[in-house]
Protein backbone atom coordinates (compact mmCIF):
# COMPACT_ATOMS: atom_id res chain seq x y z
CA UNK A 1 0.00 0.00 0.00
CA UNK A 2 1.51 3.31 -1.00
CA UNK A 3 1.31 6.36 1.67
CA UNK A 4 -1.56 8.80 1.26
CA UNK A 5 -0.70 11.77 -1.04
CA UNK A 6 -2.02 15.03 1.20
CA UNK A 7 -1.99 18.77 0.80
CA UNK A 8 -2.14 19.33 4.46
CA UNK A 9 0.63 21.74 5.89
CA UNK A 10 3.76 20.30 7.42
CA UNK A 11 2.80 19.44 11.10
CA UNK A 12 4.40 22.06 13.15
CA UNK A 13 7.43 20.87 14.96
CA UNK A 14 8.44 23.97 16.60
CA UNK A 15 6.27 23.81 19.26
CA UNK A 16 6.61 22.31 23.01
CA UNK A 17 5.09 21.50 26.09
CA UNK A 18 5.77 23.53 29.31
CA UNK A 19 8.65 22.41 31.86
CA UNK A 20 10.30 19.46 28.80
CA UNK A 21 13.82 19.07 29.13
CA UNK A 22 15.26 21.75 26.96
CA UNK A 23 18.01 19.40 25.70
CA UNK A 24 15.86 16.57 25.09
CA UNK A 25 15.68 17.36 21.14
CA UNK A 26 19.07 19.09 20.91
CA UNK A 27 20.62 17.65 17.76
CA UNK A 28 22.77 14.66 18.54
CA UNK A 29 25.77 12.48 16.96
CA UNK A 30 25.81 8.87 16.74
CA UNK A 31 23.10 6.79 18.61
CA UNK A 32 23.46 8.14 22.45
CA UNK A 33 22.32 5.52 25.33
CA UNK A 34 18.41 6.01 25.92
CA UNK A 35 17.02 5.53 29.85
CA UNK A 36 17.53 2.65 31.47
CA UNK A 37 15.22 -0.29 31.91
CA UNK A 38 14.61 -2.95 35.23
CA UNK A 39 15.25 -6.01 33.15
CA UNK A 40 12.60 -8.58 34.05
CA UNK A 41 10.00 -5.85 35.25
CA UNK A 42 7.02 -4.69 33.73
CA UNK A 43 7.62 -1.42 31.36
CA UNK A 44 6.40 1.76 33.05
CA UNK A 45 5.66 4.98 31.09
CA UNK A 46 9.48 6.90 31.53
CA UNK A 47 10.79 3.08 30.16
CA UNK A 48 8.41 3.11 27.28
CA UNK A 49 10.70 4.78 24.79
CA UNK A 50 13.70 3.21 25.54
CA UNK A 51 11.17 -0.69 25.45
CA UNK A 52 10.16 0.55 22.09
CA UNK A 53 13.51 1.40 20.54
CA UNK A 54 16.42 -0.04 22.54
CA UNK A 55 17.44 -2.75 24.63
CA UNK A 56 18.99 -2.82 27.62
CA UNK A 57 22.55 -4.55 28.77
CA UNK A 58 22.96 -7.61 28.82
CA UNK A 59 25.91 -10.50 28.58
CA UNK A 60 26.01 -12.19 24.82
CA UNK A 61 28.33 -13.69 22.31
CA UNK A 62 29.00 -13.38 18.72
CA UNK A 63 27.88 -15.99 16.46
CA UNK A 64 28.67 -16.41 13.06
CA UNK A 65 25.86 -18.16 10.53
CA UNK A 66 27.03 -19.77 7.39
CA UNK A 67 30.35 -17.81 7.24
CA UNK A 68 28.40 -14.38 7.72
CA UNK A 69 27.46 -12.94 11.27
CA UNK A 70 24.02 -13.57 11.92
CA UNK A 71 21.54 -11.02 12.13
CA UNK A 72 19.48 -12.23 15.01
CA UNK A 73 21.65 -15.16 16.96
CA UNK A 74 20.81 -17.30 19.91
CA UNK A 75 23.08 -19.63 21.88
CA UNK A 76 21.15 -22.40 24.46
CA UNK A 77 18.89 -19.03 25.55
CA UNK A 78 16.97 -19.95 28.58
CA UNK A 79 14.80 -18.72 31.25
CA UNK A 80 13.14 -19.69 34.34
CA UNK A 81 11.65 -18.69 37.68
CA UNK A 82 12.29 -20.40 40.20
CA UNK A 83 11.58 -24.35 39.24
CA UNK A 84 9.63 -23.19 36.29
CA UNK A 85 11.01 -23.15 32.55
CA UNK A 86 9.78 -20.25 30.74
CA UNK A 87 11.93 -21.04 27.72
CA UNK A 88 14.18 -23.93 27.02
CA UNK A 89 17.65 -23.60 26.10
CA UNK A 90 17.07 -22.50 22.48
CA UNK A 91 20.01 -21.61 19.60
CA UNK A 92 18.72 -20.33 16.66
CA UNK A 93 20.34 -17.99 13.81
CA UNK A 94 18.45 -15.52 11.99
CA UNK A 95 20.65 -14.27 8.62
CA UNK A 96 20.34 -10.85 7.34
CA UNK A 97 17.29 -10.11 5.57
CA UNK A 98 15.09 -13.19 6.79
CA UNK A 99 11.28 -12.37 7.70
CA UNK A 100 10.33 -14.52 10.27
CA UNK A 101 7.31 -15.56 11.78
CA UNK A 102 6.71 -16.85 15.50
CA UNK A 103 3.95 -18.52 17.03
CA UNK A 104 2.61 -20.11 20.22
CA UNK A 105 -0.24 -20.33 22.19
CA UNK A 106 -0.60 -18.13 25.17
CA UNK A 107 2.28 -18.71 27.67
CA UNK A 108 4.16 -20.80 24.53
CA UNK A 109 7.53 -18.26 25.83
CA UNK A 110 7.20 -15.77 22.62
CA UNK A 111 6.93 -12.77 24.54
CA UNK A 112 9.76 -14.21 26.88
CA UNK A 113 11.74 -14.83 24.03
CA UNK A 114 11.69 -11.10 22.31
CA UNK A 115 11.96 -9.35 25.81
CA UNK A 116 15.45 -11.62 25.71
CA UNK A 117 16.32 -10.67 22.34
CA UNK A 118 15.63 -7.01 22.87
CA UNK A 119 17.31 -6.94 25.82
CA UNK A 120 14.44 -5.99 28.09
CA UNK A 121 14.71 -9.71 29.83
CA UNK A 122 17.92 -11.17 31.66
CA UNK A 123 18.48 -14.84 30.20
CA UNK A 124 18.49 -17.08 33.03
CA UNK A 125 21.38 -18.66 31.09
CA UNK A 126 22.93 -18.28 27.14
CA UNK A 127 23.58 -15.79 24.70
CA UNK A 128 22.00 -13.34 22.53
CA UNK A 129 23.34 -11.23 19.86
CA UNK A 130 22.13 -8.61 17.14
CA UNK A 131 24.72 -8.46 14.13
CA UNK A 132 27.36 -10.32 16.03
CA UNK A 133 27.04 -7.46 18.73
CA UNK A 134 26.30 -8.14 22.00
CA UNK A 135 22.76 -6.91 22.96
CA UNK A 136 22.81 -3.95 24.65
CA UNK A 137 25.74 -2.30 23.16
CA UNK A 138 25.39 0.75 20.83
CA UNK A 139 26.08 -0.95 18.10
CA UNK A 140 23.27 -3.67 18.73
CA UNK A 141 20.87 -0.55 19.83
CA UNK A 142 21.59 1.37 16.68
CA UNK A 143 20.50 -1.67 14.68
CA UNK A 144 17.64 -2.90 16.48
CA UNK A 145 13.90 -1.35 16.62
CA UNK A 146 11.46 -3.02 18.74
CA UNK A 147 7.84 -3.06 18.69
CA UNK A 148 5.66 -4.06 21.71
CA UNK A 149 3.05 -5.42 22.35
CA UNK A 150 1.94 -3.11 25.12
CA UNK A 151 2.26 0.05 23.91
CA UNK A 152 3.56 2.77 26.70
CA UNK A 153 4.39 6.65 26.41
CA UNK A 154 5.58 9.55 28.53
CA UNK A 155 3.14 11.49 30.10
CA UNK A 156 3.80 15.07 29.03
CA UNK A 157 4.91 14.44 25.35
CA UNK A 158 2.54 14.78 22.80
CA UNK A 159 2.62 12.44 19.69
CA UNK A 160 4.98 14.78 17.42
CA UNK A 161 7.41 15.30 20.41
CA UNK A 162 7.74 11.67 20.86
CA UNK A 163 8.37 10.81 17.46
CA UNK A 164 10.79 13.83 17.38
CA UNK A 165 13.00 11.92 20.37
CA UNK A 166 13.00 8.96 18.80
CA UNK A 167 14.10 10.55 15.50
CA UNK A 168 16.93 12.83 17.12
CA UNK A 169 17.77 10.01 19.74
CA UNK A 170 18.82 7.84 16.59
CA UNK A 171 20.53 10.33 15.07
CA UNK A 172 18.35 11.40 11.80
CA UNK A 173 17.81 14.92 11.14
CA UNK A 174 15.53 14.57 8.21
CA UNK A 175 12.66 12.83 9.97
CA UNK A 176 10.24 15.55 9.20
CA UNK A 177 8.97 14.46 5.86
CA UNK A 178 9.00 11.21 6.77
CA UNK A 179 6.93 11.56 10.01
CA UNK A 180 4.18 13.28 8.51
CA UNK A 181 3.69 10.33 6.36
CA UNK A 182 3.81 7.79 8.74
CA UNK A 183 1.14 9.67 10.66
CA UNK A 184 -1.25 10.05 7.44
CA UNK A 185 -0.75 6.77 6.35
CA UNK A 186 -2.02 5.67 10.01
CA UNK A 187 -4.46 8.66 9.50
CA UNK A 188 -3.03 10.24 12.87
CA UNK A 189 -1.94 13.46 11.65
CA UNK A 190 -4.15 15.12 12.78
CA UNK A 191 -3.56 14.17 16.54
CA UNK A 192 -0.14 14.89 16.00
CA UNK A 193 -0.44 17.28 19.40
CA UNK A 194 -1.93 15.21 21.35
CA UNK A 195 -0.83 13.32 24.10
CA UNK A 196 -0.98 9.43 23.04
CA UNK A 197 -1.64 8.54 26.60
CA UNK A 198 -5.18 9.87 25.91
CA UNK A 199 -5.55 7.77 22.91
CA UNK A 200 -7.61 4.44 22.17
CA UNK A 201 -5.88 1.22 22.26
CA UNK A 202 -5.83 1.43 18.27
CA UNK A 203 -4.53 4.95 18.38
CA UNK A 204 -1.93 4.20 20.66
CA UNK A 205 -0.83 1.24 18.50
CA UNK A 206 -0.51 3.40 15.64
CA UNK A 207 1.41 5.37 17.23
CA UNK A 208 3.52 3.24 18.31
CA UNK A 209 4.33 1.73 14.75
CA UNK A 210 5.06 5.37 13.89
CA UNK A 211 7.49 5.78 16.65
CA UNK A 212 8.93 1.86 15.26
CA UNK A 213 9.21 2.81 11.68
CA UNK A 214 10.66 6.90 12.21
CA UNK A 215 14.34 5.39 13.11
CA UNK A 216 16.55 3.41 11.08
CA UNK A 217 17.19 0.31 11.55
CA UNK A 218 18.75 -3.31 10.64
CA UNK A 219 16.62 -5.43 13.02
CA UNK A 220 12.50 -5.23 13.82
CA UNK A 221 11.48 -7.14 16.06
CA UNK A 222 7.97 -7.01 16.63
CA UNK A 223 5.01 -8.78 19.14
CA UNK A 224 1.37 -9.09 18.41
CA UNK A 225 1.27 -5.86 16.45
CA UNK A 226 -2.32 -6.35 15.41
CA UNK A 227 -4.07 -5.86 18.23
CA UNK A 228 -7.05 -2.81 18.80
CA UNK A 229 -6.03 -2.33 15.05
CA UNK A 230 -8.75 -1.37 12.65
CA UNK A 231 -8.41 -2.90 8.71
CA UNK A 232 -6.95 0.07 6.96
CA UNK A 233 -4.34 0.56 9.87
CA UNK A 234 -3.59 -3.56 9.73
CA UNK A 235 -3.07 -2.84 5.97
CA UNK A 236 -0.73 -0.09 6.26
CA UNK A 237 1.38 -1.75 9.16
CA UNK A 238 1.19 -5.06 6.38
CA UNK A 239 2.88 -2.88 3.57
CA UNK A 240 5.28 -1.58 6.18
CA UNK A 241 6.97 -4.99 6.81
CA UNK A 242 6.54 -5.78 3.17
CA UNK A 243 8.80 -2.60 1.93
CA UNK A 244 11.18 -3.20 5.33
CA UNK A 245 11.70 -6.87 3.65
CA UNK A 246 12.33 -5.63 -0.37
CA UNK A 247 14.61 -3.55 1.69
CA UNK A 248 16.93 -6.32 3.23
CA UNK A 249 15.95 -5.72 6.68
CA UNK A 250 15.38 -8.69 8.88
CA UNK A 251 12.04 -8.99 10.70
CA UNK A 252 11.07 -11.23 13.50
CA UNK A 253 7.45 -10.64 13.98
CA UNK A 254 5.37 -12.91 16.79
CA UNK A 255 1.61 -13.10 15.58
CA UNK A 256 -1.26 -15.33 14.58
CA UNK A 257 -1.98 -12.83 11.61
CA UNK A 258 -2.04 -15.88 8.62
CA UNK A 259 -1.18 -13.06 6.23
CA UNK A 260 2.04 -12.28 8.00
CA UNK A 261 2.80 -15.75 8.58
CA UNK A 262 2.60 -17.06 4.45
CA UNK A 263 4.13 -14.04 3.60
CA UNK A 264 7.05 -15.05 6.38
CA UNK A 265 10.67 -17.06 4.46
CA UNK A 266 10.43 -18.65 7.90
CA UNK A 267 8.57 -19.80 10.88
CA UNK A 268 9.22 -20.38 14.35
CA UNK A 269 6.88 -22.32 17.07
CA UNK A 270 7.51 -22.37 20.42
CA UNK A 271 4.59 -24.63 23.02
CA UNK A 272 5.36 -24.61 26.44
CA UNK A 273 8.99 -23.35 25.95
CA UNK A 274 10.37 -25.80 23.59
CA UNK A 275 10.91 -25.03 20.06
CA UNK A 276 8.52 -27.82 18.09
CA UNK A 277 8.82 -25.97 14.86
CA UNK A 278 11.94 -24.62 12.34
CA UNK A 279 11.21 -24.40 9.09
CA UNK A 280 8.94 -23.24 6.33
CA UNK A 281 5.79 -21.57 6.67
CA UNK A 282 3.45 -23.43 4.39
CA UNK A 283 2.42 -26.09 7.64
CA UNK A 284 -0.81 -26.30 9.74
CA UNK A 285 -0.67 -22.47 12.07
CA UNK A 286 -3.11 -23.62 13.70
CA UNK A 287 -1.80 -26.85 14.88
CA UNK A 288 1.46 -25.58 15.95
CA UNK A 289 -0.38 -22.75 17.94
CA UNK A 290 -2.06 -25.42 19.57
CA UNK A 291 1.55 -27.51 20.32
CA UNK A 292 1.21 -29.93 17.53
CA UNK A 293 4.23 -30.87 15.33
CA UNK A 294 3.78 -30.99 11.72
CA UNK A 295 4.31 -34.37 10.91
CA UNK A 296 7.31 -35.51 8.96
Amino acid sequence: MNAKKSSSKPVDTSRGRAGRPQSLFAPTSGTPEPPSIDDGEPETADAGIAAAVAAAPTAAQSVEHHGGTAAIATVELTRSYGDTIALEPLSVNIPAGQRVALVGHNGSGKTTLIRMITGTLDATGGSVTIGGHDVGSIEARAALSYLADQPVFYDDLSLIEHIEYIARLHGRADWTDHATELMERFAIEHRADDLPITFSRGLKQKAAICLAFIRPFDVLIVDEPFVGLDAPGRGELLALFDEAHEAGQTLLVATHELHTVAASDRLLALADGVLIHDGPADVDVDALVDGVEPSS
